[in-house]
């Protein structure tokens, strides 16, 4: 299966809380949910999605859209239409290209109500320099020769 087409149709956010109030030990959820498979042709199914951002009580944003995956589409069909599940790899490169898309989206929409990305935080950089293994170097271990 490919993709090969991304469509946002909806984007819904809300900050609860006042502008300026304080955040501590805020939590971001991200889960990217998908609403359903349709066939339309012999190869072609399109795949609805949500993607949201959790802000735990603090706000949400939400988009949704479609997908239009080519390929064995009647397989994935009848696997969604019997067990609400896709292959793995399957399942993988949507969810992957769903919060590849959306998450650009969700910055720039939390930036514009007021809240952080929903980004993971960026670990610190270990400062410092690795010692060298030290190898057996027969010359080095030589004795001079004067």
């Amino acid at each position: 299966m490919q993709i090969k087409g991304f469509d946002v149709n909806s984007v819904d956010a809300k900050r609860f809380t006042k502008p300026g109030e304080k955040i501590q030990n805020l939590r971001i959820d991200n889960n990217s949910t998908v609403t359903s498979i349709t066939v339309i042709g012999e190869t072609q199914a399109t795949v609805e999605f949500r993607f949201t951002a959790n802000y735990a009580g603090i706000g949400i944003i939400k988009v949704e859209g479609r997908l239009l995956l080519e390929g064995e589409a009647k397989q994935l069909h009848d696997m969604w239409s019997k067990t609400n599940n896709m292959p793995p790899e399957i399942a993988n490169m949507v969810h992957g290209a769903v919060i590849t898309n959306c998450m650009p989206i969700a910055v720039v929409v939390s930036k514009d109500i007021g809240l952080p990305p929903p980004l993971p935080p960026i670990q610190p950089m270990q400062q410092g320099f690795q010692k060298k293994p030290e190898t057996k170097d027969s010359r080095r271990n030589s004795p001079e020769i004067t």
